[in-house]
C-alpha cells in the first residue's frame, strides 16, 4: 500500500506536530495487541508535506546552548531524534506517517530510504547530494554542487564538514512501529535564522539551499519531486 499525499501548504509547527502525535497514536492503539484489535487495514499510511513559518525545532538530545540566539522566533521542544534545526518558508517539509511493520522494514533502512529520495530529488535538479557517516540529512559540494565525485579521505576531526553545505535535515520518531517527523529539504530560504544555532549540534555546520547553489526551482515544484520519491522509496 502507497501512502496517500496531503499537501498542507504553510501551517504552524506546533498544531502539525500535534496532530502528526494525535495520527499516530490512533494508529499504534488500532495496532496494539494489548487491547485485543487487530490491526486497521485502512489506517492508510500518509505523507504530508508542507511548509513552516519561522520556528526552531528541538530534538530530545538537544542541547540549549546549540541555541544562540533566537530572538523572536520561537522554539519549540519535540520528542523526534537530533538536536536543533530551523524550519521556514522556502522549505519543503515531509512528514512520512509510516507503518514500518506493515512496510515490512526496520528504523534504519527507513532513514536509508528517506535519504535515497532526497538525493533522487536532488539528482533531478542536477545536484549530487551526500551522506556523511554518523550525520543524518544530506550535504553537497560549496564548491562543485554538481561534482559525481564521492567523499573520501578520512574525517577532519576538526572540521568533518570542511567544503560542505547541509541541504537536508532529518529527525524521526516511532512509536509502535509507526513513524512521524520527517525531513526538510531546503529550496530557496532566507539562511541568516541557522546562524544563530549550531545546526543539528554542531558548531559553525554551514546550511545550503538550492537556490544558494544556482538551482532555479519554485517551492512547488520541490516538494512535487521530493513527494513522488518519498511514495516510490517508503513504498513496501
Amino acid at each position: 500500500m502507497q501512502a496517500e499525499t496531503r499537501t498542507l501548504g504553510r501551517v504552524d509547527y506546533l498544531p502539525t506536530y500535534e496532530a502528526m502525535q494525535a495520527f499516530t497514536a490512533a494508529r499504534s492503539a488500532e495496532n496494539s495487541s494489548e487491547n485485543g484489535l487487530q490491526p486497521n487495514q485502512n489506517a492508510r499510511d500518509q505523507l504530508w508535506i508542507c511548509e513552516h513559518p519561522p520556528v526552531y525545532t528541538q530534538g530530545l538530545a538537544g542541547k540549549s546552548d546549540h541555541v544562540l540566539n533566537p530572538g523572536a522566533i520561537p522554539v519549540v521542544q519535540t520528542n523526534r531524534g537530533g538536536q536543533v534545526t530551523y524550519h521556514g518558508p522556502g522549505q519543503v517539509v515531509a512528514y512520512p506517517l509510516i507503518d514500518l511493520k506493515r512496510a515490512g522494514y526496520y528504523v534504519k533502512e527507513y532513514v536509508y530510504r528517506i535519504e535515497e529520495s532526497v538525493i533522487k530529488t536532488l539528482a533531478h535538479f542536477g545536484v549530487t547530494g551526500h551522506r556523511v557517516t554518523g550525520s543524518p540529512g544530506i550535504y553537497v559540494r560549496l564548491d562543485d554542487p554538481a561534482s559525481h565525485a564521492a567523499l573520501t579521505g578520512p574525517v577532519n576531526p576538526v572540521d568533518p564538514f570542511r567544503g560542505l553545505g547541509k541541504i537536508a535535515a532529518l529527525g524521526i520518531k516511532v512509536s509502535h512501529h509507526c513513524t512521524y517527523h520527517g525531513v526538510a529539504l531546503n529550496v530557496a530560504m532566507d539562511l541568516e535564522p541557522f546562524s544563530r544555532i549550531n545546526p543539528c549540534g554542531y558548531v559553525g555546520l554551514k546550511t545550503t539551499d538550492l537556490s544558494t547553489i544556482g538551482v532555479s526551482a519554485s517551492w512547488q515544484e520541490a516538494a512535487d519531486v521530493l513527494g513522488r520519491k518519498l511514495v516510490t522509496y517508503l513504498a513496501p
